[in-house]
């Protein structure tokens, strides 16, 4: 499975799903299970990857911003969540957090936000095929600090300085 199967499989699920992130991770697993155990784990590979990647000060702030306030074990979902919303959304959040405040739409901190479930997608389906937990994926130890300049994210003045856009549309 190549960059261009996982995103496609992550848009079609999505858009089934009807922006539902527990019906995207159901419809994530169903689909995983109708391929072969080495694509799933192509499939895991380049999520951890990205999840990895936006593990990221900017992205945690963002977070924040929009589900006002979030713990680490939250920030974990919301990284899960934002990979489910597609390349497109994805990517420019990961170069620019802020860039969030334009592409969003709709966004309800009551519904959106939250994907832990399609974290688990992956693994949940490679058992299904095999009847064992998946291998490790060979990835690099993701870091344990996010990337980038840290900030006190209980310091709303901090954060309206950081992801001005966001903070403006969405608690401003």
């Amino acid at each position: 499975m190549d960059e261009t199967e996982f995103w496609a499989l992550i848009d079609s699920t999505r858009e089934d799903a009807e922006g539902d992130p527990e019906e995207q991770a159901e419809l994530l697993i169903e689909r995983l299970t109708q391929l072969d155990p080495d694509a799933v784990m192509f499939f895991a590979r380049h999520f951890e990857s990205r999840y990895n990647r936006a593990s990221q000060w900017d992205l945690w702030a963002a977070a924040w911003i929009l589900l006002d306030g979030v713990s680490d074990d939250a920030f974990d979902a919301f990284r899960c969540w934002l990979i489910g919303q597609g390349r497109e959304i994805f990517e420019h959040a990961v170069h620019d957090a802020d860039s969030l405040a334009d592409v969003l739409e709709g966004f309800d901190e009551e519904l959106d936000g939250d994907a832990e479930d399609l974290g688990y997608a992956a693994d949940e389906a490679y058992e299904q095929l095999t009847g064992v937990i998946m291998p490790d994926l060979g990835l690099p130890e993701a870091p344990e600090d996010p990337s980038g300049v840290a900030l006190d994210l209980e310091d709303d003045e901090a954060l309206a300085e950081r992801l001005p856009k966001l903070w403006d549309r969405f608690r401003g």
